[in-house]
């Protein structure tokens, strides 16, 4: 259980959420709703224990599963098979009796090898009690519902892309969940930021089914309204408006029923409050020429801020991002081209023999399985990792703009001011100023560390980077995931705009659609072909 009392948040000054109080128990499958920028991920954070609220406590017990947007650093050594067990410790038990197995056939004495025998059958019978023996084929299975390929199990996390790791990372946790024998861990809480980020079509199907049957506790932040849909039985909205939340003990869509009806009341409330408040200040300022009734004019204007003082503030409708990429800067006929080039991880080789030209304002997309190096591509492309073979060859002109789907072009320390400052270093600063207040950075929130932001937050800080920069080939990795649906459409807009050369790695088929690409790439086999509406069922599957 999670309890939250007098819960205070704030992002520097600003104050996301005040006085709140929380709970999350048994049963509970919680959306978290709100525009970005409302609080959302930061409410999710100090939940979990991985922030402190500004004011207020927060009370845990029992088991807890933490899934951020960005993620997690830690041991990278470790294979994706390890980091998943490692959830219910049966990593490091196994670990522990394969050295017993080998004392035990070492011991030449009777007694010692008797002891040894004795420890060993406390481990098995730990391990046994863990779910260790059908450990290893559940682990599988939840990891090859969310897309995770054998091959991929084997690997160090250090070789697999952000993605991948995130996936990982949730497996890990509904593996944790999932464990109804290891004294109760089935009741875990679970605290989930943008779960289905990276997943293809089927997989946000299974998560949907998982989530669903989980009899644990449950916080989810999420823009696939079927997911929401499908999963909540309970809702908390983040008014930015008013630093508060509003508790809905619904499912989805009675919640946005009740919601609509909320906002019209107080819409009504205030109106007739403020016409009684604008007819009392009216007859007091009669009134008040008059030195008999002055007194009476006077209390005549505290009745009619009396009036007004209580009432909840009008929602502002929700602010979008206007996302424009400017002109691109000019650029000879082919700005980049690509030649042989091949990239292995140690023994797993990505792929191999890769070729390709991106010719002035040409728009290509990478499409292949999960696993198949589309990103690593796109960073081979932005010069943020060497081929092991092959090369990049820059044309005339050149000038990239990379976006990464884990925001690394981002530097978490520096402010949001400096970020951008640093990626258009000959922008006069008034100009910079107005370019983020089109991406909704303004005031205090220039001065926030870009590390603070949530994922809606920092994904539109990175693409006001971009479009800073001037750009002619963009290499773009999953632009419009952790986008609100208006933002969303913000930046298909602006791709369908864009004059210069686009190459697009996306599980969104509107952003495909949107770029209307002339060809596609294949991987891991580089195969160049003509683009054609059939690849566009291959795109979610990707």
């Amino acid at each position: 259980m999670i309890t939250a009392t007098d819960l205070e948040l704030r992002a520097g000054s600003r104050i996301l959420l005040a006085d709140a109080a929380l709970r999350v128990q048994p049963g509970d499958r919680i959306g978290l709703v709100g525009r970005n920028g409302a609080g959302k991920t930061t409410t999710l954070r100090v939940l979990a224990g991985e922030g402190e609220p500004y004011a207020g406590e927060v009370r845990r017990s029992g088991e807890l599963g933490y899934l951020p947007q960005d993620p997690r650093e830690g041991d990278l050594s470790v294979t994706a098979k390890d980091r998943v067990l490692s959830a219910r410790g049966l990593d490091e038990l196994a670990r522990e009796m394969e050295k017993a197995q080998s004392a035990m056939a070492e011991l030449a004495d009777d007694a010692e090898r008797e002891r040894a025998v004795r420890k060993y059958g406390r481990m098995e019978e730990r391990f046994a009690a863990l779910g260790g023996y059908a450990a290893e084929s559940e682990a599988a299975r939840i990891c090859a519902n969310l897309g995770l390929a054998d091959r991929i199990l084997v690997q160090p996390l250090r070789t697999l892309s952000g993605g991948q790791r995130r996936r990982v990372e949730l497996a890990r946790i509904l593996f944790a969940a999932s464990d109804a024998g290891a004294g109760g861990r089935s009741g875990t809480i679970l605290l989930l930021d943008e779960p289905t980020n990276h997943l293809d079509a089927d997989s946000i199907g299974w998560l949907r089914g998982f989530l669903k049957q989980h009899n644990g506790g449950l916080v989810v932040i999420s823009h696939d309204v079927e997911l929401l849909g499908d999963v909540v039985n309970k809702v908390w909205f983040l008014d930015a408006t008013r630093g508060e939340v509003d508790l809905y003990n619904m499912g989805w869509q009675r919640y946005l029923d009740a919601r609509a009806a909320d906002e019209k009341r107080r819409r009504r409330e205030r109106a007739n409050a403020e016409k009684k408040a604008g007819a009392l200040l009216a007859q007091a300022d009669k009134m008040r020429a008059k030195a008999t009734k002055a007194v009476a004019a006077q209390n005549m204007i505290k009745r009619a801020e009396k009036l007004v003082a209580g009432l909840d503030e009008v929602r502002q409708a929700d602010k979008v991002a206007k996302i424009r990429f400017p002109d691109p800067a000019p650029c000879g006929k082919t700005p980049l081209t690509a030649e042989g080039l091949s990239k292995s991880y140690g023994s797993l080789e990505i792929f191999t023999g890769v070729d390709l030209a991106i010719d002035r304002g040409s728009r290509v997309v990478i499409l292949g399985l999960n696993g198949a190096g589309k990103t690593t591509l796109l960073r081979l492309l932005g010069g943020m990792e060497k081929p092991d073979t092959g090369s990049v060859v820059p044309g005339h002109g050149l000038r990239i703009g990379y976006y990464a789907q884990e925001h690394e072009t981002l530097d978490h320390a520096a402010s949001v001011w400096q970020n951008v400052r640093h990626a258009a270093p000959d922008v006069p600063e008034q100009q910079l100023r107005s370019l983020l207040g089109t991406f909704l950075f303004q005031g205090e929130q220039l001065d926030q560390p870009a590390g603070t932001l949530s994922g809606g937050e920092k994904t539109r800080l990175a693409l006001a980077g971009l479009v800073s920069s001037a750009a002619n080939v963009l290499l773009l990795d999953e632009p419009t995931n952790n986008l609100d649906p208006a933002s969303r459409e913000q930046v298909l807009d602006a791709l369908r705009r864009f004059t210069g050369a686009v190459v697009l790695v996306t599980h969104d088929p509107g952003a495909v659609e949107a770029l209307q690409p002339e060809r596609v790439i294949l991987l891991p086999d580089g195969t160049e072909d003509h683009w054609s509406p059939e690849y566009l069922e291959l795109v979610q599957l990707a």
